[in-house]
């Protein structure tokens, strides 16, 4: 990853931690944005690996999942600065303000300040930023430090030097804490607050040492069928591989060697299952050394799902359980994240919460702020028995369920009610939803956001803050090159949001029905491919 060097000093980590103290004495009116005057910088950087991103089709348009953001400008005391690597369209930013309920548009499009770095080279908008002195400028001369804080995707040590060069307090993990996001952090926080998860390694820093563990693993688990072979630092499952062990039964535990055990491995390691359709070994094994990476069982079973719970870590070290949900996984072994339901299934989300609040115990005391999430792995053999829920990582950032729940709760003024798992508008009625990141066909190539605003209107598929149901659209600058957007379809029942979801699919086919048969649409000469995935149950 090409990265702006930041140099670590002590004198600039305290400044920092005196930054974020500031906090505390502004966690009520940041927590409650209908109250006070504040002005939130958003810089939405995917500040991971750049190699693994660009896995992901049409990654740089992720930076528009946070403009969610924007329904905080319903409160007339708040000022909001978003800052993205190339302008976003403007009836995007129409879209977003008109959600606004009695806010004038003109009032909310006033306090809202659209910054951009004209950039469109891959590396993180943060690290765009800062090479910029001009651009840092005008942002802090936009700031009131008093007033302010920044929120950002993940925070590391570019957030925290920017913070530093606008003297305002970044609402996020301190980046000397990243390692408990990481794989092998992540099965130590399991552990420690003793939440069942999957026997695996610790980390490894070359292929060898991959090799070994995974030796020891399958010695040590000789009824292992499968393994995941996993990138420390990975994104939507984009760095995880599958190692199936059943065509080397001839070195098996017992049947061979550890030597041949080793070589046979090593071998094996060529022909993973990778989640990407770009990903090689040789580009694989490339980043271990970079990365790290561990290995872990793979978790079997007939009737499998991935439960997660979102989580956050409040200024004051209290920490608060936000949602939990049922993750809808695809890719060649179903470890990619495509999209999200929820609530989760009511048979374990309680312990979901559980388990949540435990670990959340565990790194509140390590010093972790902000959100988190666990994704688990959930099976059980048949319907009578109960569902065996396994942890299996922990994102200490923004994610894939961030963006929908935010959305529910910024446009509903609700609140998720512990007792029942369920989130609650204002008038005590629970609310669902279905949400995508990755809505894509090839029939919705060179589609113009603004075609799907007039898509959008003419059908009425859009959210309705009288009955508090419809759908909200996100990332829609991916639309026109990928044939790619996200929802959130929100409804009085699941069923009712699994309805609206499907009418928006529906409506969307139907609409761009004759584009592929254009002689000039982008994919007229190749068939069409459906990328809906398809419901559980």
């Amino acid at each position: 990853m090409q990265t702006l060097t930041v140099a670590p000093m002590v004198q600039g980590s305290d400044r920092f931690h005196t930054l974020q103290r500031q906090l505390r004495d502004r966690w009520q009116t940041i927590d409650q944005f209908d109250r006070g005057e504040h002005d939130i910088l958003i810089v939405p950087s995917l500040t991971l690996d750049q190699r693994e991103l660009q896995k992901v089709k049409g990654v740089h348009h992720y930076e528009e999942r946070l403009l969610f953001s924007l329904i905080r400008l319903r409160n007339p005391g708040t000022r909001l600065i978003y800052v993205t690597s190339q302008p976003i369209h403007p009836s995007i930013i129409d879209y977003y303000l008109h959600l606004l309920p009695e806010i004038p548009y003109s009032h909310a499009r006033d306090r809202l300040i659209l910054l951009s770095t004209y950039d469109s080279h891959p590396k993180p908008l943060t690290q765009k930023i800062l090479e910029r002195p001009r651009l840092v400028q005008q942002i802090r001369s936009l700031l009131r430090p008093e007033k302010a804080y920044m929120s950002c995707f993940n925070a590391t040590a570019l957030e925290r030097e920017l913070s530093l060069q606008l003297d305002i307090p970044l609402y996020g993990l301190d980046p000397d804490l990243l390692y408990w996001g990481t794989k092998s952090g992540s099965r130590q926080a399991f552990a420690e607050a003793n939440v069942p998860h999957p026997d695996g390694s610790l980390q490894t820093w070359t292929a060898e040492e991959l090799v070994l563990a995974t030796v020891d693993l399958w010695e040590r688990r000789p009824d292992l069928k499968r393994m995941v072979v996993k990138l420390n630092e990975g994104f939507s499952g984009q760095g995880n591989a599958l190692l199936d062990l059943r065509p080397l039964s001839a070195v098996a535990p017992g049947q061979a060697s550890t030597e041949a055990r080793r070589e046979a491995i090593a071998q094996a390691f060529h022909y993973l299952s990778f989640q990407s359709d770009t990903e090689t070994w040789d580009n694989f094994s490339s980043k271990i050394p970079e990365l790290g990476a561990i290995v872990e069982a793979f978790i079997e079973g007939e009737e499998k799902r991935s439960p997660s719970v979102q989580c956050r870590i409040t200024p004051l070290g209290e920490v608060e359980v936000l949602s939990t949900h049922d993750q809808i996984l695809g890719g060649p072994d179903g470890q990619i994240f495509l999209g999200c339901r929820f609530p989760a299934d009511e048979s374990y989300r309680m312990r979901l919460q559980d388990y949540g609040y435990a670990v959340g115990k565990v790194l509140a005391e390590k010093g972790v702020l902000e959100r988190f999430s666990i994704d688990f792995m959930a099976v059980r053999p048949d319907a009578t028995e109960d569902w065996d829920l396994q942890a299996i990582e922990i994102n200490v950032r923004k994610g894939g369920t961030t963006h929908p729940f935010m959305t529910l709760k910024l446009l509903t003024s609700g609140s998720y009610d512990p007792q029942t798992g369920l989130f609650l508008n204002q008038h005590g009625q629970p609310k669902y939803y279905i949400a995508t990141d990755n809505l894509q066909s090839d029939r919705y190539l060179g589609l113009l956001p603004s075609d799907l605003m007039d898509i959008i209107v003419q059908h009425r598929l859009h959210f309705t803050p009288i009955t508090e149901t419809g759908s909200v659209f996100h990332i829609m600058g991916c639309l026109s090159e990928y044939g790619k957007l996200g929802l959130t379809s929100i409804g009085d029942s699941p069923q009712d949001a699994e309805d609206r979801y499907n009418q928006v699919i529906a409506t969307l086919d139907q609409e761009t029905e004759a584009n592929l048969s254009h002689p000039f649409h982008p994919a007229s000469h190749t068939p069409p491919i459906n990328w809906h995935f398809h419901h559980e149950g």
